[in-house]
């Protein structure tokens, strides 16, 4: 089993992440905090985080850009995103973000228990894929130690 992963929040704005980190402490996961995509792009690189709560419109590089890149990255693709937005639910961005394959596009303010039950439940689902695929990897190398040993 895969140890627990992180939350990562992600916002310019301080206020924000601590009502986000506020309303998630229920879970009893860890939280980081990001303040900018840049940071947050290297919060993911080092690994252990499950899910990441995106702002959208940030200084620099936005979480459109964040969304983008973390797809292209094979360590990063498989975890879900949430997209957060202060614009409100513009049809031209949730057709982007369903593009970059985000997990949601939610708007501010935030509503505490649907956050938790979508956390809650992207975290554990991003969690069994890693299992599965570390369970895959087992047989594949057990498999071609078999045909190694009959060959």
């Amino acid at each position: 089993m895969p140890a627990e992963t992180a939350i990562l929040l992600v916002d310019d704005h301080p206020d924000t992440l601590f009502a986000l980190e506020s309303v998630l402490a229920p879970l009893g996961r860890r939280v980081l905090r990001a303040h900018s995509g840049e940071e947050a792009l290297k919060c993911v690189l080092r690994g252990g985080i499950g899910l990441v709560l995106l702002d959208v419109v940030m200084p620099g590089t936005g979480g459109l850009e964040v969304a983008r890149y973390m797809r292209g990255v094979d360590r990063a693709q498989d975890i879900p995103v949430v997209l957060v937005t202060g614009l409100g639910r513009e049809r031209a961005l949730a057709e982007r973000a369903r593009e970059l394959g985000a997990a949601d596009l939610l708007t501010k303010p935030v509503d505490p228990w649907t956050l938790c039950t979508k956390a809650e439940y992207l975290l554990e689902r991003y969690e069994r894929v890693v299992e599965l695929r570390e369970r895959v990897s087992e047989l594949r190398a057990e498999l071609e130690r078999t045909a190694a040993r009959e060959a």
